[in-house]
């Protein structure tokens, strides 16, 4: 009778520690997968900045008094960073300036999980401003999504077309598209500037799942000259 208890006991430590090292096996898999689930952080919002301003040069970019951007390039833009929700305080002054220095000073508020595009804008004529523009980085299963930012202070308003069809009609300066979902793919958007009567073709070739931006950037009459700068993001990407 002894011996029949000690060899229960003796299997059921055996299976308990199996039991554990099973586990404990498991949950390293998980890890190592990327399984775990992470709670979403929802303090915080998702900002990429794009240098539009033909006649500012390069800048450096301030967050609430910290430099952020340094010898920032016109055309150029940035990946999303996180930023706390909130009002911010944005400025944008010449490269190697200190941002007292800032021909931008303006606030820009942020909500938890959203993504923004923020663009510096104009002219010496003009004058030079920020636009905030709130982005949507979710597309369908098997779909993307093209958006298009017009942001040539010249070029006048812009119609777009693909395989013949008119997508986007009299898309003024400073202003973005409504999102166009298309199936993944290669294809050619015709751009014409109507006022000019000039199209430009741009080739594109769109991944699944992906959000793809197409910032107007530039001069049509001068110098720095009129050019298309594409962005693209996956699904949910910030």
């Amino acid at each position: 009778m002894m011996n029949v208890k000690r060899l229960w006991r003796t299997l059921a430590y055996r299976s308990a520690l199996l039991f554990g090292v099973f586990t404990l096996l498991l949950t390293y898999a998980f890890m190592q997968s990327g399984s775990v689930y992470a709670a979403p952080d929802h303090n915080k919002a998702f900002v990429r900045v794009v240098h539009a301003s033909p006649a500012a040069g390069n800048v450096d970019v301030c967050v609430d008094g910290d430099k952020l951007l340094s010898n920032f390039v016109f055309a150029t833009v940035t990946g999303y960073v996180p930023l706390a929700v909130g009002s911010h305080q944005i400025q944008v002054a010449p490269a190697g300036k200190d941002c007292d220095h800032a021909v931008i000073d303006e606030r820009v508020s942020l909500d938890a999980d959203a993504a923004y595009t923020v663009a510096a804008l104009g002219t010496a004529s003009s004058g030079f401003s920020l636009k905030a523009f709130v982005d949507n980085n979710q597309v369908p299963d098997e779909k993307t999504k093209v958006r298009v930012y017009h942001l040539s202070p010249d070029a006048g308003p812009v119609d777009v077309a693909v395989g013949g069809k008119m997508v986007i009609k009299d898309l003024t300066y400073s202003h973005a598209s409504d999102y166009l979902t298309v199936a993944s793919g290669s294809y050619i958007f015709k751009v014409t500037a109507i006022r000019a009567g000039v199209t430009v073709p741009i080739s594109a070739n769109l991944k699944e799942e992906t959000v793809n931006s197409v910032f107007a950037l530039g001069l049509f009459k001068g110098s720095p000259s009129l050019r298309f700068v594409s962005a693209s993001v996956e699904r949910g990407g910030n």
